[in-house]
């Protein structure tokens, strides 16, 4: 039986220039008294576009390193409870929306009250969709990072708008691009192409690559709008692709990729969204005998388990073309940690581990070393 789960999204705002209104509709949503939760660099865009309309914002949290770690999100939440915050207002990309989730999932615990959010994402994960967050324990033996699902943390007023692309770095906004596919495809693995994720997933993945193949070689963003290459509308698109990617992420569970990029991450301080360019197209070649003939839907024409490797070539193109890290060296990864990786992997996601087709004990091991 299919089922379609939704989540408690108050308002998704979207189009050029629409921050300032967005951000003074926040208590129409109930979103009053605010913490912001952002990192650095982006305070200066938190003061010329976002702090004028948020008057009854209580101060400013931006101790937010990668990957969520529970030291932050504790001492967001410290921050959040001795200010008074009634809700966050979330600015930046999928570490600080993982942390903003966690602090009010956390609050409720302590006080029996979510904290609501606003997010204001500046990468393409779509984290700000969702009621999934990690946080990365780091008390245990080595950093792990553990997910979580919680319907109520799940953002209740999303404001997507170009500018809010404008300062990411541009290898941070690509590889989030791809981690935004990877929702879409691995999306597909408990789901048929007659569910509304796939109907979705599949033209969100095709406005991702009509952005993605054209987009110019080296330049950062706002050096790119500048010389015409692309344009705002580009950019809305890219942040409509990852909405359509992520639109129904109660109703999927995702794989293997994810998981990698989940002990790559958390453990072992890789950058979260790098590790989809390096492991969504390998994992779509290891596992047809999970997903069937299922991809078809995003490769226009194809056979059977055709589809998988026609779709993990175009991602691996995509991927070479914007000079994203296509290897585990790429990233400086230390090749003799992979049997830790390995054995992590077995111990917390042995079904994500069995997608592969070949399920043999050395199977992972020599798969893994594949992607070094």
């Amino acid at each position: 039986m299919q089922r379609l789960n939704w989540l408690p999204h108050g308002a998704i705002y979207w189009g050029r220039d629409i921050l300032a209104e967005s951000a003074a509709a926040l208590g129409q949503h109930g979103i009053g008294r605010p913490l912001v939760f952002t990192v650095e660099r982006l305070r200066p865009f938190y003061e010329q576009h976002l702090s004028a309309h948020l008057e009854q914002a209580v101060g400013i949290f931006s101790q937010l390193p990668a990957h969520a770690p529970d030291t932050a999100v504790r001492h967001g939440l410290d921050e959040a409870v001795r200010l008074g915050a009634d809700s966050i207002v979330a600015l930046g990309g999928g570490s600080v929306l993982d942390a903003a989730k966690a602090a009010s999932h956390f609050h409720h615990e302590r006080t029996g009250r979510f904290l609501p959010i606003a997010a204001f994402p500046t990468t393409l994960s779509g984290a700000e969709f969702s009621h999934y967050f990690g946080v990365t324990e780091t008390h245990g033996a080595e950093p792990f990072k553990r997910s979580y699902a919680v319907r109520d943390t799940v953002p209740k007023v999303v404001a997507l708008d170009p500018r809010l692309l404008l300062n990411t770095p541009r290898e941070l906004l690509l590889t989030s691009a791809i981690k935004g596919i990877d929702h879409a495809v691995e999306g597909m693995r408990e789901v048929d192409v007659a569910h509304p994720h796939a109907v979705l997933a599949s033209a969100g993945v095709e406005r991702f690559f009509s952005v993605l193949e054209k987009w110019p070689h080296g330049l950062e963003t706002r050096d790119a709008l500048e010389q015409g290459l692309i344009t705002l509308d580009d950019l809305l698109q890219l942040q409509l692709a990852a909405w359509q990617c992520y639109f129904f992420p109660a109703s999927v569970l995702y794989g293997l990729s994810h998981r990698i990029g989940h002990i790559l991450g958390g453990t072992f301080g890789l950058p979260h969204s790098a590790t989809s360019c390096i492991t969504l197209a390998p994992v779509l070649r290891a596992s047809t005998d999970r997903y069937g003939d299922k991809l078809r839907i995003f490769c226009a024409g194809a056979l059977h388990k055709e589809a998988a490797f026609l779709l993990a070539d175009r991602i691996s193109a995509c991927v070479e073309r914007l000079g994203l890290p296509s290897r585990l060296r790429d990233l400086r990864f230390d090749q003799a940690h992979l049997v830790k990786v390995a054995e992590l992997l077995q111990k917390n996601y042995p079904t994500e581990v069995g997608d592969l087709n070949d399920h043999s004990p050395a199977a992972l091991e020599t798969f893994l070393e594949h992607l070094w």
